[in-house]
């Protein structure tokens, strides 16, 4: 019985063997394709942006920008040309006393209105949405209705060097000049040439006998709430206001110098705040409560000085591929402003035209641009520099896009500092192993020099103010349905 049920089985395997194929021996098992992953699907998965995709497309973002409007000061006050108009005609030589260009610009908080300050004395409150759909004529220059939709024009008849919005209360604002001790404050709500409030420097005399001129470079509110202000002025100190106490400062931060601070910068937190000097140094002050801060001392039981004072130049020293290739000297720092997408990372701007940022956790620099020096281009190398041109940078409010204008072409620079070796501003950059034509900085042509220029809050658009006092709108291209 065995031996019958054997034979049938193996019968039936010589039947199934006639319809099998024999199959050609491989030398190697076949390797699996490797597909590259869909960026998009994982940002829509993850619900965020992955650091590596945001850099990607902010070297795309960065290619998109190009001048898109100019709008020239060409404003009236009363049926009569303002001063900065004025001035802007006159075609006088260019002086520190004639300068009528842009001397800061800021947009409020949700990108709704732009502040501007001429250095001939002119504050202007723009409407953003009227500049941007304005800009898309390019027939034609300022358009004539564009002078009406302004919030406000007033002509202060002194020179102005620095506008700032209340961050705590968008209806005020906040402008100084560095040839007056005070801080005018208007609110927008008013109709009035007069501000509301005027915060006055202490009067400080010599052993001479004679009173020191203090002005104000830089004003700076606290996001908390609170009644604080500060300004930096050109002996050093900066100085604190209590608006509800009084109108004059009743603490002032003091460099143990008389380095001339150009720009301030608080931190988030309102716990820090950074000062920067015509002597090429940046200084940090300690705001919180305790016993080696100077937040809550009063002027006799503190001695008011920074907790740390570095010098900018011996910072860059220490990276050794720029010293071997160039001397450092100590340069003026015209500007300092930390990044809203990576709060430790505190840009600067320097007067010879160079731009990096320092992290403010080991002070060291960690990323630095240096354009050409103006001897290579023969039109620059013709035109003299002004000891008087002030250039002020600003972030991009995401992706780590620092914006300055040029120091001898009517151009902007749109500088990668995106936080990692990736970026090719960072001083470990290896060429070989991090190039890509996507990742590379801007270099942005445009038809007047910019003197300076603020980021709209929510979708990125530029305004570069200029030193004819034009603005500049930069932005994608309209394209017509």
């Amino acid at each position: 019985m065995q031996t019958q049920t054997h034979s049938r089985q193996r019968k039936e395997e010589t039947v199934m063997e006639k319809f099998l194929v024999p199959a050609e021996p491989s030398v190697e098992p076949p390797k699996p394709v490797k597909r590259r992953r869909w960026k998009r699907s994982m940002v829509e998965l993850n619900g965020r942006f992955e650091p590596k995709y945001r850099h990607d497309m902010a070297g795309l973002l960065m290619q998109s920008y190009t001048e898109i409007g100019a709008f020239p000061h060409l404003y009236h006050i009363d049926g009569m040309p303002c001063e900065t108009h004025v001035n802007r005609i006159s075609n006088f030589p260019l002086t520190e006393s004639s300068k009528h260009d842009i001397s800061g610009l800021e947009f409020d908080n949700k990108g709704y209105y732009l502040a501007a300050v001429t250095r001939s004395g002119c504050l202007t409150i723009h409407d953003f949405e009227a500049l941007y759909c304005q800009s898309s004529n390019t027939s034609s220059q300022c358009p004539a209705e564009i002078e009406s939709k302004n919030v406000m024009h007033l002509s202060l008849h002194k020179r102005l060097d620095v506008v700032r919005w209340n961050i705590s209360n968008q209806d005020e604002i906040a402008c100084a000049s560095i040839r007056s001790g005070e801080v005018l404050v208007f609110d927008i709500g008013y109709v009035s040439s007069e501000p509301i409030e005027i915060l006055r420097a202490r009067h400080t005399v010599t052993i001479h006998g004679s009173e020191k001129n203090r002005g104000f470079s830089d004003i700076s509110f606290t996001s908390d709430g609170s009644s604080r202000v500060f300004a930096s002025d050109t002996q050093g100190c900066i100085n604190v206001w209590d608006r509800r106490a009084s109108a004059f400062p009743y603490l002032q931060l003091t460099t143990n110098s008389h380095d001339f601070l150009s720009s301030i910068q608080l931190n988030l937190e309102n716990q820090t705040i950074f000062g920067a000097g015509m002597h090429g140094n940046i200084y940090m002050w300690d705001l919180r409560g305790g016993r080696t801060s100077v937040g809550f001392q009063s002027q006799r039981e503190a001695s008011n000085s920074p907790f740390t004072a570095l010098r900018l130049a011996s910072a860059l020293e220490k990276i050794g591929s720029l010293k071997a290739q160039s001397e450092i000297v100590p340069s003026k720092i015209q500007s300092i402003g930390l990044d809203p997408s990576c709060p430790y990372q505190l840009a600067f701007h320097l007067d010879d035209g160079w731009s990096g940022v320092l992290n403010i956790y080991n002070l060291c620099v960690t990323h630095l641009h240096c354009p050409p020096p103006p001897w290579l281009n023969c039109e620059s190398a013709n035109s003299t520099i002004s000891l008087y041109d002030w250039r002020k940078g600003s972030w991009l409010p995401t992706y780590s896009i620092y914006m300055v204008g040029s120091a001898t072409e009517n151009a902007i620079y749109l500088l990668d500092f995106f936080p990692d070796a990736t970026s090719p501003s960072h001083v470990d950059y290896d060429e070989d192993t991090g190039g890509s034509r996507v990742k590379q900085n801007r270099f942005i042509a445009l038809s007047e020099g910019v003197t300076s220029c603020a980021a709209h809050p929510l979708n990125g658009t530029i305004i570069a103010g200029t030193k004819n006092a034009s603005l500049l709108v930069l932005s994608q291209r309209h394209d017509r349905c």
